[in-house]
């Protein structure tokens, strides 16, 4: 069960599009705001980007929040920061 009442995880639970430039090629990239890392469709190596501190890292709902896959994909990767 989704929770729609947490202003917090709104981005987290309805992702939407940004663009993100390669820092190797400057080719200009679409990358959600629930991921952290996006292949270059320029060059094809990988662009990762720093998700920042977000309610995940505190709120004890938010696997049930946004959602156990999400939750741990996204939690994984804030480990690697």
């Amino acid at each position: 069960m989704i929770k729609e009442g947490c202003p917090g995880s709104r981005e987290i639970r309805n992702p939407y599009p940004e663009e993100i430039k390669c820092i190797w090629c400057k080719t200009s990239n679409e990358i959600w705001s629930d991921e952290t890392e996006v292949s270059c469709k320029g060059c094809g190596k990988t662009i990762s980007r720093d998700m920042g501190f977000t309610c995940l890292q505190w709120c004890p709902a938010a696997k049930e929040c946004v959602g156990a896959e999400k939750y741990d994909r996204l939690m994984k990767a804030a480990t690697k920061q």
